[in-house]
């Protein structure tokens, strides 16, 4: 389609020379290679026809003879000017000895000088500067693309003169496109029409950079072979910068077929590469003047300038939105990196930067989707594939198909795709997928060349037809552009950085939470020893010989039931002060009965330190439960307990019993005795006064400061409803058997003690759900009590079989109030542990009367 140096390839023998190597040139002009001491070295056989000397005449002689002393001073002085190897330096109307003018162009092979002339015409002397000025507003004044593309080739058919001028563009796959044409009337129309790849081959297009410009005046014309072939060194002359250069006769056979006269191509070189070119074609041959040709190089320099500005200006505006976008991205995922799992959000900021049809996010080997994408089940594969090709790097492609033969199977939704990296090895990935776009591509001709057998051998010949063949392609997307590409590089660096500072943040984090599990259990095992150390000396001080046993384990489990509660209470709010006023609600309802409403309480909200809380439970433990067995609570009496803060900020608390029996100091100091009165300046270092007046226990406590602080957010102390069972309270509940599931040995024989006492009539241990479900299988139950946490297991299966089989349940647990359990077994019975008689007894009874 083009003036290239096409190539014959001898499938048979593929190290044939290039044709610029073979020595021969167009014959409107001539060409002389010299030393540097200006001796004739090689000579083109046409020189006679300029300077009236055979050529085998002009070898071993002297530049100064034939041209001149003027013209060689002139044109070594543009020798001096030579810059870069690939340098060529042009002087027009320069008169040599014999009288006539030459246009020469001259360039440095190795140590020889290459001169090449043609006669000048009569447009010489054109003002370059004043037509590229004008050229130049012309196209600045153009508005968009299309327009400025044809624009170009405007000027250079005017410039030129040739029946059609090309804005030929290059695509990534190699093919061409004409972009814009200007041609005189009655030629037909190249627009818009394509041409493969294979038209134009890789060495042809090397030489475009290497020599911009390049002109076939007639394809009738016999080549001029260069004398001697060979230099004696015993290689040809490297015709490469020449601007006479012959042409391959595969190339001319092609012009041929076109039905082209003459040919001029002039390259557009955008950022080093090949964008493409102005394609000129003449139906008869034509040769326009050598400085009109050079001023139409140097329009083609600045149309490539002009493109590469215009070009790098919609990528400023492209690019700077997109960092917008992109800044947005990375701002909203910094704060909240579980935004990258979310395949909707990270659609639909990416489709404002890069468009697409679809999107899958795979992280962690997860993935996720939204949009047109392939198949779930095709993911891994996609995967596997970028993870074979090079590491660290965005893949685009418009067939997916071309690199993962299995993607053919969803090609029509997921067609292409741009893959950005978003990690180090094993990869997770950010994929755009663009779906299949069914078009019709204009080809001139059959894009396909076939191998014919031409008088030198088999060799790939040009194509005959040029006539429109138009191709219906499928399979393929939108191709994703460089400035999305480039963007999508960005990206891919930005979102790396995010993910690897999270990674180090996580990182960071997971170390502080190693220490703080380090210091957790350091602490919890420092608890538990407390707590065990406290239990056994409750148990050592609660024996009593001369007591009734079951008066001695009432007393126990109420008074580990105390520590239970208050535990709840500090854990409930992740072991931070609790109310006080919350404190003796729930010793009032769990003791009192219906006796809590005997109970008046008076002060302003304040809360208690986990360390003083344990302590003081016990207290107004001791104190409830006497006063219920033996002071004013017993029969007709009330209790006031009132507090204050003082200036200080400590704790200021006064328990009175009024309206009950008359009171007498014990004979003998027990336990509960020793725990009013030495827990709170023992334990937190304050003060104790306890008064057995006759109308009355006094006490009086005070708290130091350090275990106290308001509670501006607090409430007025107000007891809840009364417990309907009293500790101790053991009649019958049950009458049947129960399933009692619990894995630890101890706590289950001491929940089945407690059962029994309830009137069960048998009880079934289990430790597992396996072992449980055999049991419901054999045999039938009134009620079963399930531990919620069985080690490595839940008890809720379980209980959906109990609820299958209408057999009521409750559940136990030691996770006091921060147990959830799921919407199925919501409002079901919850036991605390420590398992107490009282404790199981109410939620049976609420259990069995629902």
């Amino acid at each position: 389609m083009t003036d290239t140096d096409q190539v014959s390839v001898d499938l048979t023998n593929c190290d044939r020379e290039p044709i610029h190597q073979l020595g021969a040139i167009q014959p409107f002009g001539f060409l002389l290679s010299l030393s540097t001491d200006w001796l004739v070295r090689r000579a083109s056989a046409n020189v006679e026809a300029f300077f009236g000397i055979p050529a085998a005449e002009m070898l071993g002689g002297s530049a100064i003879d034939l041209l001149g002393g003027h013209a060689v001073h002139t044109l070594r002085n543009r020798l001096a000017v030579l810059r870069g190897a690939d340098a060529v330096e042009r002087v027009f109307g320069l008169e040599v000895a014999n009288g006539r003018r030459f246009d020469f162009a001259l360039h440095m092979l190795g140590d020889a000088i290459v001169l090449e002339g043609e006669d000048s015409t009569d447009d010489a002397n054109t003002d370059a500067g004043s037509a590229i000025r004008a050229m130049m507003a012309r196209l600045d004044a153009t508005e968009d693309r299309q327009t400025f593309y044809r624009e170009g080739a405007r000027q250079i058919r005017a410039l030129t003169g040739f029946d059609r001028v090309m804005v030929y563009r290059f695509d990534p796959d190699g093919s061409g496109v004409v972009v814009a044409e200007v041609a005189r009337a009655g030629i037909g129309s190249f627009l818009e029409l394509r041409y493969p790849a294979s038209d134009i081959p890789q060495q042809a297009r090397a030489l475009y950079i290497r020599t911009p410009f390049r002109i076939i005046a007639d394809v009738d014309a016999v080549p001029v072979p260069i004398l001697p072939r060979l230099d004696e060194t015993g290689a040809p002359i490297d015709l490469s910068l020449s601007v006479l250069r012959s042409v391959s006769p595969i190339h001319i056979e092609y012009l041929k077929n076109m039905g082209v006269g003459a040919s001029m191509s002039i390259s557009i070189i955008v950022e080093g590469r090949l964008w493409g070119l102005f394609a000129c074609h003449h139906y008869s041959p034509r040769r326009p003047g050598f400085e009109r040709r050079s001023v139409a190089e140097l329009f083609g320099q600045m149309f490539a300038l002009k493109l590469e500005g215009r070009e790098r200006e919609e990528m400023a505006v492209y690019e700077t939105a997109a960092r917008g976008n992109s800044d947005r991205l990375l701002a909203a995922v910094a704060g909240d990196a579980t935004l990258l799992d979310n395949p909707e959000w990270l659609g639909a900021m990416l489709r404002e930067t890069v468009p697409a049809d679809g999107i899958a996010i795979w992280l962690d080997g997860k993935s996720a989707t939204t949009g047109m994408t392939p198949p779930p089940e095709a993911l891994p594969g996609i995967i596997r594939r970028l993870n074979a090709m090079a590491a660290g790097r965005i893949f685009a492609t418009d067939r997916l198909a071309d690199a993962l033969p299995a993607a053919e199977d969803y090609s029509d939704v997921a067609a292409g795709m741009l893959a950005i990296p978003i990690s180090r090895s094993p990869r997770d990935y950010v994929l755009l997928f663009r779906q299949e776009k069914i078009r019709t591509v204009k080809w001139a001709g059959d894009p396909h060349k076939p191998a014919e057998y031409g008088p030198n051998g088999p060799r790939l010949s040009p194509r005959q037809s040029f006539a429109l063949w138009s191709q219906e392609v499928r399979g393929r997307s939108d191709p994703f552009s460089a400035l999305e590409q480039r963007v999508a590089e960005m990206l891919r660096a930005s979102l790396i950085e995010v993910v690897l500072r999270l990674s180090d943040d996580a990182q960071e984090e997971r170390r502080r939470f190693s220490e703080r599990q380090e210091l957790l259990i350091a602490e919890l095992n420092h608890r538990v020893r407390n707590i065990l150390s406290l239990i056994r000396g409750l148990v050592r001080q609660s024996l009593d010989p001369a007591a009734d046993t079951r008066n001695t384990v009432a007393l126990l489990e109420g008074r580990i039931e105390s520590l239970a509660r208050a535990h709840d209470q500090i854990t409930q709010d992740n072991w931070s002060a609790a109310p006080l006023g919350r404190l003796i609600e729930t010793e009032a309802a769990a003791y009192l009965g219906g006796r809590s409403r005997r109970l008046v309480c008076e002060g302003t909200p304040v809360l208690l330190h986990p360390s003083a809380f344990s302590t003081l439970a016990l207290v107004f433990h001791e104190l409830m439960t006497n006063s219920a067995k033996y002071g004013a609570l017993s029969d007709s009496g009330t209790v006031h307990v009132g507090w204050r803060l003082d200036d200080e900020g400590a704790l200021h608390i006064a328990w009175r019993e009024r309206g009950g029996p008359a009171v007498q100091a014990p004979t003998r100091q027990g336990f509960g005795t020793t725990i009013i009165q030495r827990s709170i300046p023992y334990d937190l270092g304050g003060h104790a006064v306890v008064r057995y007046a006759l109308a009355g226990l006094e006490a009086d406590f005070c708290v130091p400061a350090r275990h106290v602080e308001p509670d501006a957010n607090g409430r007025a102390p107000a007891l809840p409803a009364a417990s309907p069972v009293d500790p101790g309270d053991d009649r019958p509940v049950l009458s049947g058997a129960v399933l009692l599931v619990e894995d630890s040995l101890i706590i289950a024989m001491d929940a089945e003690d407690i059962l029994t006492r309830l009137g069960a009539a048998r009880v079934v241990t289990a430790s597992g759900v396996a072992q449980a479900l055999d049991e419901i299988d054999r045999d039938a139950f009134q009620i079963a009590v399930l531990d919620v946490n069985l080690g490595h297991e839940t008890s809720l299966p379980i209980a959906d079989r109990l609820r299958a089989t209408g057999t009521p349940y409750v559940f136990a647990t030691g996770y006091g109030e921060q147990l959830r359990l799921p919407d199925d077994h919501a409002g079901v019975e919850v036991i605390q542990k420590p398992y107490t008689l009282a404790s199981i007894a109410q939620a049976l009874r609420r259990a069995l009367d629902d």
